[in-house]
Formats: C-alpha cells, structure tokens, sequence
C-alpha cells in the first residue's frame, strides 16, 4: 500500500482543508488515516463500518479482544453510538473537547469489532483542531487506537507514525507533537453519582472528583489484570507501551537508585530526571542517557516518556533503567505507561 503523508497545522487552512477532505474520502470508502490528537497519534476508520474497524486490528497486529475509542466532533454525538446520562453531560461540559474518554452503553450503531463484542462503547471528544475536522469532515465517528504497531510505545509525533505503519495505512496526517503525550484518561460510568478510572491520562483522578462523587480506581491501573479478566478499555493489558528493549523500573529513594545504576553503567540505558544528568554523565555514553525533565514537573515527564522509550531502543543497551514514579495526580497516568511498558518489573531496593 502507498501511504501518502501530508502536514497539516491548523485543519481550517486552505491546504490543510484539501488534506482533511481527502483524508475524510479515504475514511468514507473504508480506509485508514492516522491524525493527530492532543494526547497520541490515532490511526482511524470509520467507527460504523466493521470492515473499516478490522483493517485497524490488521494494520496495527491489534489483538482482537482490546477494545477501540469511537472519536466524535461534539459531545452531543455520543448519543447516536451510545446511552448517555446526566453524568456524561456533566463530565462533557467539564471535559470535553479533551482528553477524557467514557464508557457507556452501546448502541446498535457501533459493530462488534469496535467494542470488542463489549456491551460498552468507548466515547472521546478530541481537541486537537486537525482531529476536530477530520472527525467532521467524514461525517461518521472515527475508531482510532493509537497509531502505532500494538504493544510499542504510541506515537507523539508523526515520524514514528511513519516507521510504524508506513505501507500498512492510506495516509498519514503530520500535525507536529502531541501536546500531552499520553493516551486519554478512560472513565467507566456505573451510575449518575459513581464511576470507576480504567486508564489515567491527562486529567487526574483529583479533577474528574470535582464531577463524580464516588471515583473508584480499578485494581489494573496499578496492577495486572487478573487472570480471565476481560480488559473493559485499551491499555489494560499486561505489557504495553513497551519497548524491545528489557525495561526495569527502580523502586528506592534518589541515592540508592543512582548509585544502583552506576554499578551497571556499562551495559544499561537510563531515564532520569534532569537534575541527575551531570551525576551520571562521567560514567553512562550521552547515547544511553535520556533526560525526563525536572524531576518535579510529571506534565513533561509524561510529555517525554513515549518519545524516549523509542530512542533508548537504539542505544543497543542491554536493559533500560527508569525511576519508578509515584502515584498522585499525573503521576498515576505516567506509573500506569511505565509498569505496563517494563512488563511489570520492579527492582526494589
């Protein structure tokens, strides 16, 4: 397949209208287009065509079993694919467009194969002004998972877009970096006062309490999904997110930690925060050294991480080490990619 990539900046250009148009022809006949979010690339059909919706598990190496996101242009469509309720608009008027998406209902609009035979549909509302008018210049919601090949961390920009899925999609929509960096906060609705967070993102659990009175959090987004566990929304399996290259997360206070890696200074590959870069630049190649950001500052952190799993993968490292972070605010989404990328592995010191 001929992939034609295109760059786009603002969706309502001239040029950039040509390239929507287009790119919403090749949506309406059944193909694939990958655009981009606020939060990762997406790789998109059309979310009411089941044919449409299987050319993504192909293209992707998707298991069949992990559920797609429908990407709508205004809240007020969820209703034509799901079951809304006064919790939805209330999460929609706080939310929406961005990068939250719900679990509702599913109507009979939706095929089996973008809900996984799930009863649910996941529902998001992008920002990002190219994915605002692809989305409503094909007419029809868009399925998209992120756009990459399945398990490797998603893409932040449309270079690794392109080493992914160049040859496997019709077109490729280069909007520059995604502003987050992190796939959408997942939220399941169980009732007009409670839900439960599937997947962390950019907006925190502390900000979605403002709107739910009773937020649970399911066990996976810390853990592993237990053993027949269906997972309910993407990135609940096991190992995702991940790079090729074996990964181990840290577990110990700053000091221990460095002085662990510098004992192995010859053969790994290190994420750190910025403030440890000098301590480790004596012993560990700039090629194997990849700088997080400020160690306070989770938003760059979680802007950086996907970006810089892809290029620790070059370092021809035999192992990557990385800090494991904590878990309060956007630091749950950034420990939920890091435990499902290292494949759970945790060094405790």
């Amino acid at each position: 397949m001929n992939t034609k990539i295109v760059t786009v900046t603002d969706g309502v250009c001239p040029a950039d209208r040509a390239a929507i148009l287009q790119a919403a022809r090749i949506l309406r006949d059944g193909g694939l287009v990958a655009f981009p979010t606020e939060t990762v690339y997406g790789l998109g059909a059309d979310g009411t065509k089941e044919q449409a919706a299987e050319a993504i598990y192909r293209a992707k190496g998707r298991p069949s079993d992990n559920p797609l996101i429908l990407h709508v242009a205004q809240p007020a469509d969820a209703e034509k694919y799901a079951y809304t309720c006064p919790l939805f608009d209330r999460l929609a008027d706080r939310f929406m467009p961005g990068p939250l998406t719900v679990i509702l209902p599913v109507r009979s609009t939706v095929p089996k194969t973008v809900t996984a035979g799930l009863d649910t549909v996941a529902i998001r509302c992008p920002a990002h002004p190219v994915a605002h008018a692809l989305i409503s210049a094909a007419d029809t919601a868009i399925a998209a998972p992120s756009a990459n090949l399945s398990g490797s961390p998603s893409p932040t920009c449309a270079k690794y877009v392109i080493s992914d899925l160049a040859g496997r999609v019709n077109m490729i929509l280069d909007g520059g970096a995604c502003e987050i960096g992190l796939e959408s906060t997942i939220v399941k609705i169980i009732s007009d006062t409670e839900a439960i967070l599937l997947r962390p993102g950019g907006i925190t659990p502390e900000q979605l309490q403002t709107v739910i009175p009773k937020l649970a959090v399911a066990s996976a987004v810390t853990g592993e999904l237990a053993p027949g566990q269906v997972a309910e929304s993407p990135g609940m399996k096991y190992k995702h997110y991940a790079p090729k290259t074996q990964m181990i997360l840290i577990n110990s206070d700053d000091i221990s930690r460095q002085k662990y890696i510098l004992t192995h200074a010859d053969t790994c590959a290190v994420l750190c925060y910025h403030e440890e870069l000098s301590l480790y630049n004596a012993a560990i190649p700039a090629a194997r050294l990849f700088d997080l950001g400020p160690k306070d500052d989770p938003s760059v952190h979680c802007n950086r991480l996907f970006t810089l799993l892809r290029e620790a993968d070059t370092a021809a490292a035999a192992v990557i080490y990385a800090p494991l972070p904590k878990t309060e605010g956007l630091g749950l989404a950034l420990y939920n990619r890091m435990i499902r990328a290292a494949a759970h592995q945790i060094l405790q010191l």
